[in-house]
């Protein structure tokens, strides 16, 4: 393959972007980039009803943050109108559409009459002569209408008796019969073309020469095809992919079952009516675990290797080897994907995640960052959990376990903080070196055990009895902010006790 190739990635602007459409504009930037050809974004707002404020730049802030970039758009269809209505008279000239100007109420009574009689109401070659139609009416009462501007909307004219042969990368030859298929709407009373139409015509115009998109539109294709068909186009290769799956394999993975199982299924936080719903990035999971973790839902390649980057993927996707069974979204393998990240990535890198994810460490000196997650890391499986690990690190404890705390809360315990205050105000150079020598020697020498002097002080410097070395936490504390923190457990035990 060569750089005829292009192919597009499609979302429409109703929302936030679901993890299974991020899936699949994954999976059309690797087979672009695998085969050095482009990667288009096309924006599909034909429907302004369910257009939502916000999603267009949702989507590309989203395809950033993974690191998908486009080479061409992002195109919208809604500034597209003059070409669809040039290609949809196109049709209705060739005999291949017709105006339709029956209204809701009446196409509503065809319905249920035929539901009364146990059928199922289809508007296609079987009854089309017996609605309100330009091929049911006269040339003359169909101009009429379309002088007094009478509501329609132009249908497909699917054919009668004829197989439909599609033929698809991962599930090879479809078939099925054109008298089973309805006269899908292509032109909306809007002036708007659906979905299909302008699906089709920009796909062409735009010479993608590959559609690889969601298994969801699988029954659209027949549709598709006759209309390339009809305008006497060529057809660019499809490929339908595989459904990404709740945990337990029992249906597409929606919200809900996001929402039961606390895992997010967009990629950033999304601000909406009804509240912040948090995105992956917000969950703390780095975009190259996502990434990593994606591609393999639905595609093997064929190895036992599990760890790739974006480069390796480009490298190795194979579209041929995507299966076409759904495949599960497992939360714990993707932990397990960010926690080899967490610990394969330079602690540098890392440090500018935890900054970017966390107010509180915006104007912190970036090398104490780098320090507490080469300190943390190895414990943590996603940002989330590595901020738990080492927020004692730069902010004071607002609160402090209580069991830890009524266990240390006696009248020794204060006298052997204040001694440890003076202690460590005499520490010259507050390095943990020094000071771990300063502090064992005066425990030494006053015959203090250990587990007196580290507990209450863990206690005052975490929170928690909890946390890395404790001369380290020293170190990276400094001295006075050290200091504060054992007086405030002071004070707290004095209060206590009144």
């Amino acid at each position: 393959m060569n750089s005829s190739i292009r192919v597009r990635f499609a979302p429409s602007p109703t929302g936030p972007l679901h993890i299974g459409g991020l899936r699949t504009a994954l999976f059309n930037y690797l087979f672009a980039k695998q085969n050095k050809g482009k990667f288009v974004l096309r924006i599909e707002d034909t429907d302004k009803k369910r257009h939502v404020k916000g999603a267009e730049n949702y989507i590309e802030e989203a395809l950033d943050w993974v690191g998908i970039k486009q080479d061409e758009g992002p195109y919208r269809q809604s500034e597209r109108k003059e070409l669809y209505k040039k290609h949809i008279q196109s049709l209705i000239d060739k005999g291949l559409a017709y105006y339709a100007f029956d209204d809701a109420e009446s196409l509503d009574g065809h319905r249920k009459s035929h539901e009364a009689k146990g059928k199922t109401f289809i508007y296609n070659w079987h009854n089309r002569l017996k609605l309100k139609n330009s091929l049911s009416l006269s040339k003359e009462e169909v101009e009429k209408k379309l002088i007094a501007n009478e509501k329609y909307v132009v249908r497909f004219k699917s054919f009668e008796n004829k197989t439909i042969v599609c033929r698809d990368i991962i599930r090879g030859e479809l078939s099925v019969e054109s008298r089973l298929l309805d006269d899908k709407i292509l032109y909306k009373s809007d002036s708007m073309p659906t979905y299909h139409f302008a699906n089709v015509v920009d796909d062409h115009l735009m010479n993608i020469s590959h559609v690889i998109r969601g298994e969801e539109w699988l029954p659209s294709l027949p549709l598709h095809c006759m209309l390339y068909d009809a305008f006497g186009w060529e057809k660019p290769k499809f490929a339908h992919l595989p459904l990404i799956l709740n945990p337990k394999g029992k249906g597409k993975l929606s919200k809900r079952d996001g929402d039961k199982l606390g895992v997010p299924v967009f990629p950033l936080q999304w601000s909406g009516e009804k509240g912040d719903l948090l995105g992956f990035k917000e969950e703390g999971y780095l975009p190259e675990a996502l990434t990593n973790f994606l591609a393999l839902l639905g595609w093997n390649p064929g190895t036992e290797k599990e760890v790739f980057s974006m480069d390796d993927l480009v490298k190795s996707f194979d579209i041929s080897k995507v299966n076409s069974s759904g495949a599960k979204f497992d939360v714990e393998k993707l932990k397990w994907f960010n926690h080899k990240y967490l610990q394969s990535e330079k602690d540098e890198k890392i440090a500018d995640y935890l900054v970017d994810a966390r107010y509180e460490l915006k104007e912190t000196n970036k090398e104490d960052v780098t320090r507490a997650v080469g300190l943390t890391k190895e414990r943590a499986r996603t940002l989330n959990e590595l901020w738990s690990l080492c927020d004692y690190l730069f902010k004071a404890p607002s609160h402090y376990n209580e069991k830890a705390l009524k266990k240390i809360s006696t009248s020794s315990t204060i006298d052997i903080l204040n001694e440890l205050s003076k202690k460590l105000d005499s520490v010259s150079s507050f390095k943990e070196a020094e000071i771990s020598s300063s502090v064992k020697s005066w425990i030494n020498e006053s015959g203090k055990s250990f587990g007196s002097v580290m507990q209450p002080t863990r206690l005052a410097l975490v929170g928690e009895l909890k946390g890395v070395d404790l001369y380290i936490i020293f170190e990276v504390l400094g001295k006075h902010e050290s200091i504060s923190r054992i007086r405030s457990l002071i004070n707290k035990i004095e209060a206590s006790a009144e």
